[in-house]
């Protein structure tokens, strides 16, 4: 299945140009811009400005490097772009052309990417967890799927400091995971769907909490309190949503970062031995440029990170740049996140609030009982009318008076979505298909299927949810299929045959090429994963900060 091109009125101009970028805090407001020649071969050069890319530039301009950051969508100005609409916000997501296949397709789209600025970050539902720190040594500790090549030890800090960027809110004791500080901000008051979760888990008599949240329960500088609108997952149109938009790459421009939207790099160009990255080829206005570099960071997230180093082979690289290993595009894995939907007789009013306000992260930390490994985190639930309309539509292909009649429900149900553990495996892959884009470029190609012990997983996911979704009062119950995040295609290691990059993101092949994104995930996890794409591009700030300095880079 291939997924459909949509454009708006923001995809038409690049607004970052002529010495100044858009300042997302004011409305009609600008900010001053540093700006590079495309002649002057910049320190870095980064591809994408989501959780990991406009996070890293941030850091690496603070640390007095030159950066141009490029983001293929808009640059956008929350207080005047984003309408609470869900039609109008499909702007936000990645829609052009992909072909999606295998046993078990991915839907692509407004699940699992982000097209401009501040990434899918932009969406996201704003959960800020921690891995579980022996995922990080999951063969070694848990005896199954591989290491990572760093400890949640050496991350530790990196998460700490993402927490405090972010402001996160959450709870002053989180049940699972090792001693940690307070979460920056207190956490938010529950809506009725929290309520619901917390009812079922003390029935069955299990931890939950306040789900830590990347939106401010308190005023943040120029970002006001979280006002409960529940339209978090099509852009905050108040700020206070703490988006890589609005937290990270306003930042970059202020310590000296350019930002190019509306700049869609196809080629990172290499010299003539193949021995280093020269530059990157990019799109912008109808015409093609090349800015030159010294380094060039791949920062497209698990789909476009291949694509942009397999469309980019040489003589010397014929199977796309970093790829001695054969490796890039493979070890797709995702998160399935398996709904499980009940009525209740109470009112729930399941749209106010951000949409998943309390967690249950039981089954990532008890590993007794289950006939699977890994685990899975779930939250509670918040669609808006529309997204449930289609949810409803599609699962249980409702339509007409009965859609209706279904729809009549909608204050008085509630459900749970797990982020679910996938296993990391060659098969399931994203290479190029045959057909192009409306810029010339090969289109991505994505192959995925689950292996069993995923199925086991989610049965047992869908079990448990729905035993307590009847603890707390629920009837009627029936069952969704979706996934949502992306991860892997490029995975760090410490053996250049098994691995991409090493564990700075530093690729084996090409000192000067780098990565930072979800691609470079050794395993999924079963936690959102943006707090972590930040931590590790913190982190990679920090080790080419020493580089550097040590004449290493």
């Amino acid at each position: 299945m291939a997924t459909s091109t949509m454009q708006s009125a923001a995809d038409r101009q690049p607004r970052a140009g002529r010495g100044q970028a858009p300042d997302v805090f004011v409305r009609g407001g600008w900010q001053p811009m540093r700006e590079h020649r495309d002649e002057e071969a910049v320190d870095f050069a980064i591809v994408g400005a989501g959780a990991g890319g406009a996070t890293l530039a941030c850091q690496l301009a603070k640390k007095g490097f030159s950066v141009v950051c490029f983001d293929a969508g808009p640059y956008w100005r929350p207080l005047e772009d984003f309408a609470s609409d869900e039609a109008e916000q499909q702007k936000l997501y990645w829609t052009d052309d992909r072909i999606s296949g295998g046993a078990d397709p991915i839907a692509l789209g407004g699940n699992n990417s982000g097209k401009g600025v501040g990434g899918s970050t932009v969406h996201f539902s704003m959960i800020s967890l921690r891995f579980r720190p022996e995922w990080f040594q999951s063969k070694s500790l848990l005896g199954y799927a591989a290491d990572w090549p760093i400890t949640y030890a050496e991350l530790e800090p990196y998460y700490a400091a993402a927490e405090k960027a972010l402001s996160v809110s959450g709870p002053v004791r989180y049940p699972w995971g090792p001693p940690r500080g307070a979460y920056p901000y207190r956490p938010h008051p529950l809506n009725g769907p929290a309520q619901l979760l917390a009812r079922g888990a003390q029935a069955l008599g299990v931890a939950w909490a306040s789900t830590p949240l990347a939106t401010v329960s308190a005023p943040r500088g120029k970002s006001p309190p979280c006002v409960y609108r529940g339209f978090c997952n099509f852009g905050c149109s108040t700020n206070a949503k703490q988006s890589a938009l609005v937290v990270w790459a306003h930042e970059a421009v202020r310590a000296g970062a350019e930002i190019r939207d509306l700049a869609m790099v196809g080629r990172i160009e290499t010299d003539r031995e193949g021995a280093r990255v020269t530059g990157v080829q990019y799109r912008r206005e109808s015409r093609w440029r090349f800015q030159r570099a010294k380094n060039v960071v791949v920062a497209g997230y698990a789909i476009e990170t291949p694509r942009l180093l397999l469309n980019s082979e040489t003589v010397h690289h014929r199977d796309g740049l970093a790829n001695s290993s054969g490796l890039v595009g493979t070890h797709l894995t995702t998160h399935a996140g398996p709904g499980i939907w009940a009525t209740f007789d109470e009112e729930v009013r399941w749209n106010k609030g951000p949409p998943n306000m309390a967690v249950c992260e039981h089954w990532n930390y008890c590993d007794e009982g289950k006939d699977f490994h890994g685990g899975y985190a779930f939250m509670s639930q918040g669609p808006l009318p529309r997204a449930w309309a289609q949810t409803v539509t599609t699962a249980r292909g409702l339509w007409g008076p009965a859609l209706r009649r279904a729809m009549l429900d909608y204050n008085h149900t509630a459900g749970y979505v797990p982020v679910a553990a996938v296993e990391a495996r060659p098969e399931n892959k994203v290479d190029l298909a045959d057909e192009v884009d409306a810029n010339g470029l090969r289109i991505p190609r994505v192959t995925f299927a689950y292996s069993d012990n995923d199925r086991r997983l989610q049965g047992h996911a869908l079990r448990f949810m729905g035993e307590m979704l009847k603890a707390a009062g629920g009837r009627d119950l029936w069952t969704t299929v979706d996934t949502s995040h992306l991860m892997g295609t490029c995975r760090m290691g410490t053996d250049r045959q098994t691995s991409v990059v090493d564990a700075d993101g530093r690729s084996w092949d090409i000192p000067n090429l780098w990565i930072c994104d979800g691609s470079l995930f050794v395993t999924s996890g079963a936690v959102n994963p943006s707090l972590t794409i930040q931590a590790l591009a913190l982190r990679a700030a920090d080790r080419i900060e020493g580089l550097a300095g040590r004449g290493e880079l």
